[in-house]
């Protein structure tokens, strides 16, 4: 049988409300009296009943987070992040695996909130009518973590993936190349797709370089990607000088597509990545890349969301945080170039 607070009252001698004041840390108990009733805790082994108490106080102090693959490193960072501002403000964390499938996003948000979560972090691609419904209708306050929100209704954290992939392609431009080539993710995929291709078209367009649609290959962010990207990109005719990958995974495999068919990076084709994730520098040659702070979008994620469950002031519903390039060895100029 579970043991009570009943119990433990009848245990301490004590009343059942003076067991709360215990549990809860409230000051206004006798320091004899916590003693006996601590001494009763540990005696019965008695747990308190984090529902019961929510049900009570209309807070569970747990918070529900969602991601699309908790065994990817990209993701775990973020999920890093916001678990140790959730210890810092003593929330308790449910982590739910999504696949960035729709309606098990849907599903997931639904279920998070019949265990009556304090709030929720969203970590996902696409917010269609359906996510925007569900968040629309969430009693708890959502906040949206590395994923745009187009219409910029709910919280979220990101960086300017367009202007950080316009960044990175400028840099390659400005080193003299002009047959630039990007693995994208499918343009339906507002961060990987559509915002950083937007951010290639526009570098090319400024540096006077027409696009060439033989130069755009699309990828699934797997390694295997990569490798296949640049097999077709090294069948051209006039082959590309420089690849820019939207995920570093992808920019891993065309670094391996590239040695595979004898060429040296960077000497024979340059290749720059985005993410920053400890892949980069696991590969030889390391990965120059866009730094995106993974650990800071989740931790400033949950921050947010701590002040949106408190009801404390919040002055930027849409945080922007900064990005940086990371210049290694797989190419052959530095930032100070």
């Amino acid at each position: 049988m579970n043991v009570t607070i009943y119990d433990v009252a009848r245990e301490a001698g004590v009343s059942m409300a003076t067991v709360s004041r215990v549990v809860n840390g409230n000051p206004n108990v006798k320091p004899t009296t916590r003693k006996r009733v601590m001494e009763a805790i540990e005696r019965l082994g008695y747990r308190p009943n984090a529902v019961a108490r929510g049900l009570a106080s209309k807070k569970t102090t747990t918070v529900g987070v969602i991601i699309p693959d908790i065994s990817s490193i990209f993701f775990s960072e973020l999920a890093r992040g916001i678990e140790d501002i959730a210890t810092m403000y003593k929330y308790n964390i449910i982590l739910s695996n999504s696949d960035q499938n729709k309606e098990k996003e849907i599903h997931l948000i639904n279920t998070l909130l019949e265990k009556q979560v304090d709030g929720i972090v969203f970590m996902g691609g696409e917010i269609t009518k359906e996510h925007e419904e569900a968040f629309k209708q969430s009693p708890v306050p959502v906040v949206l973590s590395a994923t745009l929100d187009d219409k910029k209704e709910f919280p979220s954290v990101n960086i300017d993936y367009k202007q950080a992939a316009y960044d990175a392609v400028s840099a390659i431009a400005s080193h003299g190349h002009k047959r630039i080539a990007m693995l994208s993710g499918t343009l339906e995929d507002p961060i990987n797709g559509y915002q950083k291709f937007s951010g290639y078209k526009q570098a090319l367009q400024e540096a006077g370089i027409e696009l060439d649609d033989s130069l755009v290959a699309i990828g699934d962010y797997t390694h295997h990607a990569g490798l296949e990207a640049m097999e077709e990109l090294l069948q051209l005719k006039d082959r590309p000088t420089a690849v820019f990958a939207s995920t570093d995974e992808m920019a891993l495999g065309l670094i391996h597509g590239a040695q595979d068919a004898g060429l040296r990076v960077p000497e024979d084709i340059e290749i720059l990545g985005f993410d920053n994730t400890r892949l980069a520098t696991m590969v030889r040659p390391t990965l120059s890349t866009v730094v995106q702070p993974m650990y800071d979008i989740g931790a400033v994620s949950m921050r947010l969301l701590t002040k949106l469950m408190n009801k404390e002031e919040v002055t930027e519903n849409a945080v922007v945080l900064p990005h940086r390039i990371e210049y290694r060895q797989s190419t052959s100029f530095q930032e100070n170039d």
